[in-house]
């Protein structure tokens, strides 16, 4: 039976027995479907970390206060230490040959009042260097005024969904916003971001670093952000902040210094773990679409008998047989496999239509593994159904019993 002929055949069947063909298209569609769902959100999920890491760029250093020694893994997101990090250490590292800006973060909870309306917001102390290295930028008036570091001037810069909230239609330039015990006059309005620092900047109020400190009755900051002048530069300068910090702490190294790379790559590590899982989770149900494979050709080979007795007595071996059988399976499982590939892309594409800061890729090895695993399952699992068909006898498999 030449090649040609065997499609043509199989088409046949297929069309034939619709239900049974319907029944295998949509569990190996479905699985396939899967696969590439859940390893797209988990490369989507992993892109979207490091493209927000990665606007900060790798000529910038991030000093936590407190000291926590590591072995490997995450670098410590939090400080252990008794001492704060100062705007007066801010100033003294910018004073350091190759430093060109240096940017403070405090971060709290204050109720915002403007226009009769109330709101418990998160409200960001900084300064206008953290603008320019977070590529931030004012939808309407502008970013905070570039002013020394100590300096609380009652002005803020509002996200496009604090702008809503408070003043829905009406202007927000100009407004004067109660954030706490303390007034400051709305100069801008950040255009859409999205999140920032793992903060959704369009829900927050950015105010003057020393603002923040009044507001939250603290002198200590949460990050500190430093640029320098070159990539080079980061090596050099490492030790040379650390001492420098070390010196105005009375001989105590008790700040911790990272930087973008080992971020990025301890992040990049995990992120792909975690779309290997899901994905090895989601391949599960090509193994149930699999065992239904098998099912169905056991049953195709019961009612199909007095077909297959035929063919033998027309001089098939019993290769061609198990060749008709195995490729039944594996034209149905391919079909289904390219109707989940379609399935998936389109749930893919629609979620990111929903929300188009969220980025979507499925992985090559995802694409390639899903369909490859999809037609190794059918022909594993339809083998012995195939095998047992071509050993039955012709005599017997034209009286249709199935007992060699």
């Amino acid at each position: 039976m030449l090649g040609a002929d065997l499609l043509r055949f199989n088409l046949r069947l297929l069309t034939g027995q619709w239900f049974r063909t319907l029944m295998i298209l949509l569990a190996t569609a479905v699985g396939v479907a899967a696969v590439l769902l859940l390893t797209g959100m988990g490369e989507g999920a992993r892109r979207f970390v490091l493209d927000e890491f990665n606007l900060l760029g790798n000529d910038v250093l991030i000093i936590l206060p407190g000291r926590k020694e590591t072995t490997g893994g995450i670098p410590p997101l939090t400080g252990e230490g008794t001492r704060d990090l100062t705007l007066a250490d801010a100033e003294a590292v910018l004073g350091l040959p190759g430093v060109q800006a240096v940017a403070p973060l405090i971060v709290g909870l204050a109720q915002v009042e403007a226009e009769g309306r109330n709101r418990e917001l998160v409200v960001v102390g900084t300064s206008t260097e953290l603008f320019r290295m977070r590529q931030l930028e004012a939808g309407q008036g502008q970013i905070l005024p570039d002013t020394p570091l100590d300096r609380a001037e009652p002005v803020c810069v509002i996200g496009s969904k604090v702008k809503q909230a408070l003043f829905e239609q009406q202007p927000a330039l100009g407004q004067w916003l109660r954030t706490g015990d303390r007034r400051c006059r709305v100069i801008g309005v950040l255009d859409a971001r999205g999140v920032s620092l793992g903060t959704d900047l369009s829900d927050a109020v950015l105010i003057p670093v020393a603002s923040a400190q009044q507001l939250f009755n603290t002198q200590g900051l949460f990050r500190l952000f430093v640029q320098v002048r070159h990539i080079d530069l980061v090596d050099t300068l490492k030790p040379a902040i650390l001492d420098l910090v070390q010196a105005r702490h009375q001989g105590e190294r008790d700040i911790t210094l990272i930087t973008q790379d080992s971020l990025l790559g301890v992040f990049d590590d995990i992120l792909q773990l975690l779309t290997l899982a899901v994905g090895a989770i989601a391949a599960i149900s090509l193994v149930v679409a699999g065992i239904l494979i098998m099912n169905i050709t056991l049953i195709s080979v019961s009612q199909r008998t007095p077909e297959i007795g035929l063919l033998k007595a027309l001089g098939a071996s019993e290769r061609q047989v198990h060749r008709i059988f195995l490729s039944e399976a594996l034209m149905m499982t391919f079909i289904g496999a390219m109707l989940g590939v379609l399935l998936g892309y389109g749930l893919l594409l629609g979620g990111h239509w929903i929300w188009p800061q969220f980025p979507v890729s499925v992985p090559l090895w995802a694409l390639l593994g899903a369909i490859l695993l999809a037609n190794s399952v059918a022909l594993i699992f339809a083998w012995l159904p195939a095998r047992k068909a071509a050993r039955l006898p012709p005599v017997l498999a034209l009286k249709g019993e199935t007992d060699a």
